[in-house]
């Protein structure tokens, strides 16, 4: 068996209860302790096939995870799911470096859940900021820095909101706003962001938040005064990934290790996540 792959075994949903309890594995996989899950429940609808698809991305597996977003279509789902699922193609393709191209889903996601805050769900509150905390992050990619801040002012009351139901968005937030950050040469603001979703990452249960969480906060150190001081933190995220079988931020963090202090190690560690992120459909973006 691969290092990094573990048999965490589900039965089907016929078996265990149906629709919910699939929702629910689908739930531990997606965003919760169990990121790393082989063997997941076959959805049956719009939400179950949005929720492979995460966690599936989250392991490295993009063809499968391209598969679930095309049966959601299927579904017919509302304009909620329907936004997350562009939000979530979008971020497959920023994993491999394409963020010229995620920003046309992103695009999507923002025009499918509309551009305004009022009178608006939870639900959508939440959708329309990961659209926009999406194209903020396009913006990065792209070298659009003044536009990637304006995008996430627009969602950024959501950081200070207490609604435990956008404890994912308020992560994201500051995720963007570190990467953002240490781009334009402010790393103690990328500091403070990163150790912020780090914090909030670790009240929760989401392993694979917590992991990324840990590496940005790991880059971030990397801009400091002492770059091989990130070394111990990033080999620390290295053991995480392995351990949960989060392959996209392993090679990440083979890459950060790589390049505050340079090692065979770091090397065959991003050769193998690349290997193995090829033969899953991922293509990344030569630069």
């Amino acid at each position: 068996m691969p290092a990094g792959e573990y048999p965490i075994e589900f039965e089907p949903s016929s078996r265990t209860g149906g629709r919910e309890m699939t929702h629910s594995v689908l739930e531990r996989a997606a965003f919760g302790d169990t990121p790393g899950a082989l063997d997941l429940p076959a959805a049956t609808d719009a939400r179950g096939h949005w929720l492979r698809a995460v966690a599936l991305g989250g392991q490295g597996r993009y063809a499968a995870a391209r598969a679930d977003l095309a049966q959601m279509q299927r579904c017919g789902p509302g304009p909620v799911l329907a936004s997350l699922a562009a939000s979530t193609e979008a971020s497959l393709l920023r994993q491999l470096g394409w963020h010229a191209l995620a920003v046309g889903h992103d695009g999507r996601a923002l025009a499918l859940i509309g551009g305004s805050d009022a009178d608006a769900d939870a639900a959508s509150v939440a959708a329309r900021c990961d659209a926009l905390t999406g194209l903020a992050a396009d913006a990065l990619g792209c070298g659009r820095f003044p536009l990637g801040f304006r995008l996430l002012e627009r969602c950024g009351a959501v950081a200070d909101s207490p609604d435990p139901a956008l404890w994912r968005q308020r992560i994201r937030w500051h995720w963007v706003n570190a990467e953002m950050s240490l781009a334009t040469g402010d790393a103690e603001s990328g500091r403070r962001h990163a150790a912020a979703a780090l914090e909030l990452a670790g009240g929760g249960e989401s392993v694979r938040h917590q992991v990324k969480s840990a590496l940005l906060l790991a880059a971030a150190r990397s801009a400091g005064p002492d770059p091989a001081a990130a070394a111990g933190p990033a080999r620390r995220v290295l053991d995480s990934c392995e351990e949960h079988g989060l392959v996209p931020l392993q090679w990440a963090a083979s890459m950060l290790l790589g390049g505050v202090q340079p090692s065979d190690e770091a090397s065959a560690v991003r050769e193998r996540c690349e290997r193995r992120i090829a033969a899953w459909g991922g293509r990344f973006r030569e630069l």
